[in-house]
């Protein structure tokens, strides 16, 4: 519609920062802003929301999830791991149960290093949950 980012701002009442970030795929407008740009845009909420459900799909794929259940497994299980270890490392092996209480714990953090990014790199929860309303699903 030939609308600048200032221009829309306007009639969405939003900064330029949150149409670039929506734009940039960085955030979604919330309920307000869809219908105000369903208003503005002459198109429905429905027409909205569904031409990112298709791209959401994609990027969601089959590994990534895999990938990302995978590496969560792996860091709860350290994690819990490491907490219930500590005392009897500590215990039976003194020093040395310090250390590897350490290690454990080293790779507990890096795994859920890996997680985070890789819940913010495909923003996984939020995209399932959209994918799976408009499914019809929980």
């Amino acid at each position: 519609m030939d609308l600048s980012q200032e221009a829309l701002t306007e009639k969405v009442y939003v900064t330029r920062q949150t149409i670039s970030n929506w734009e940039n795929g960085k955030s979604y407008p919330d309920i307000r802003s869809l219908l105000l740009l369903s208003s503005v845009f002459h198109v429905t909420i429905d027409q909205l929301i569904k031409g990112d459900v298709k791209i959401m799909k994609e990027i969601i794929s089959q590994d990534e999830l895999r990938t990302f259940n995978r590496n969560s497994t792996i860091f709860a299980s350290l994690l819990i791991l490491s907490l219930l270890s500590f005392v009897p490392l500590t215990v039976f092996f003194g020093f040395a149960g310090l250390i590897i209480f350490a290690l454990l714990y080293a790779a507990g953090m890096y795994y859920a290093v890996r997680v985070e990014k890789h819940k913010k790199k495909y923003d996984i929860q939020t995209y399932r949950e959209i994918v799976a309303f408009t499914e019809g699903k929980n």
